[in-house]
């Protein structure tokens, strides 16, 4: 059995194309992708089913680690645990 505390994450390293990475919380994570996804002209596939932008955002943030935002220009986030000895 895998041990719970690695899915305890409580912060995300994002990366946006020109920028330098940043450390976000799960809330800001998640408006961080509700921007993006409210900026392209249609949902992705799998979201598209979603009942409102924040329920793709969290199904994306829950699913997924890239967004492609227009051709060749991606989005990432990784989620990462800044202090090992909390759950």
């Amino acid at each position: 059995m895998s041990d719970p505390l690695i899915r305890a994450c409580d912060h995300y390293v994002v990366l946006e194309p020109g920028k330098n990475e940043k450390i976000l919380k799960e809330e800001e994570t998640l408006e961080w992708l509700k921007e993006w996804l409210q900026r392209k002209q249609s949902l992705p596939r799998d979201l598209l089913e979603q009942p409102s932008i924040n329920a793709a955002a969290k199904r994306l943030l829950d699913t997924a680690c890239d967004l492609e935002i227009e051709p060749g220009i991606t989005l990432y986030w990784f989620a990462v645990r800044l202090d090992p000895s909390e759950p």
